[in-house]
């Protein structure tokens, strides 16, 4: 059996497919599954499914908000059964172990190792999520919470900021921001790292932003997972790639403008590629993958830092699609592993 399915955002992209062996089909290209990654990870690439959206027009709300609680289901039951099976069983613990308040008037996830050192009891991992800028508010937001205490390995605040189309941009910016700035009461700048994954690195390195913009002191260090950093889409990987990344499947240019609600999508607060990094930003973790659409994004980033001696390390796993492979594959926890050795090295030197 062969998936095909035409990709409908820009008129001039080939139809792509995906044959049962996983090599993939794109015009006149075949791109087979390489043999340079682990056995999991091919089984990973092998299993895709082809399930692209559907995205309404932007001023459907009523079909927004359908669409963003099925994708919410979906995601919700696809990292349950990965936190659930055996490989996942040391990643994650229950949802039962995050606790939920409310905090500077934002909805808060927050979770703890279950022995964790007093050394580390000084330190806090902010974590925004990810979903295209619209999806994973509540489950998803906790499970962000679960994954950040396996990478920082001390207490974990997720923010479960507001999403479009009710709460569009800058609504989760401030969100962000408001948490961040209560954080810092308790632990100070020095001893909070920020993290997003996707677009939750949009949210996180435009919050940064916005606070050192403010003149409000800036996280120790910032953790950017498979970024969503230019929502223009202006990289070259959103062309090279578009076809051979799984998880990524079309332009999420609906979902961006569905946010951005009119403004600027070049702006830096919405695509933070664009900033002016010469004021200043923190020492900054990047990865992504070379099947990941959003591969420019983190070279593009990485670069633009390092013009400005900003400390900046980019890590890029081999034919990784956005995100990661299955979740369990052992490139996969080697992201988890480099994640948490950056960590350490802003936080206290041994866990």
């Amino acid at each position: 059996m062969t998936h095909s399915v035409p990709y409908t955002d820009r008129a001039d992209t080939p139809r792509w497919e995906i044959k049962d062996d996983g090599t993939v089909v794109l015009g006149e290209r075949r791109i087979p599954v390489p043999a340079s990654i682990s056995p999991d990870a091919q089984h990973a690439l092998r299993n895709a499914l082809i399930a692209p959206m559907n995205f309404p027009p932007p001023d459907d709300l009523a079909r927004w908000e359908a669409l963003i609680r099925q994708t919410n289901a979906q995601m919700e039951r696809e990292v349950a059964v990965l936190c659930e099976s055996p490989e996942g069983a040391d990643s994650c613990r229950s949802l039962e172990a995050v606790a939920t308040s409310v905090v500077a008037g934002v909805t808060v996830h927050t979770a703890a190792p279950p022995q964790m050192s007093s050394e580390r009891e000084r330190y806090a991992y902010l974590v925004v999520h990810g979903g295209a800028l619209v999806f994973g508010a509540g489950d998803i937001a906790k499970y962000a919470c679960l994954f950040g205490v396996q990478d920082a390995n001390c207490t974990c605040y997720s923010v479960d900021y507001r999403v479009p189309p009710r709460n569009p941009y800058p609504a989760a910016v401030h969100d962000t921001v408001a948490v961040y700035c209560d954080l810092l009461k308790q632990y100070g700048a020095g001893n909070v790292i920020v993290s997003g994954a996707s677009a939750g690195a949009n949210i996180a390195a435009a919050a940064v932003l916005k606070v050192r913009d403010a003149g409000i002191e800036m996280p120790a260090a910032l953790v950017l997972e498979t970024p969503q950093l230019d929502l223009t889409e202006s990289g070259d990987s959103f062309q090279t790639l578009l076809g051979l990344d799984y998880v990524l499947q079309q332009s999420l240019l609906a979902t961006s403008r569905l946010y951005a609600n009119g403004h600027d999508l070049s702006d830096p607060y919405l695509s933070p590629l664009f900033a002016d990094f010469s004021d200043g930003f923190p020492p900054t973790f990047l990865q992504s993958g070379t099947r990941d659409l959003f591969l420019s994004n983190a070279v593009r980033m990485h670069r633009a830092l390092l013009k400005e001696d900003i400390p900046a390390e980019l890590h890029v796993w081999e034919a990784m699609p956005h995100g990661c492979f299955s979740g369990t594959a052992p490139e996969d926890r080697e992201v988890r592993a480099t994640i948490g050795k950056f960590v350490n090295r802003f936080f206290c030197k041994s866990p």
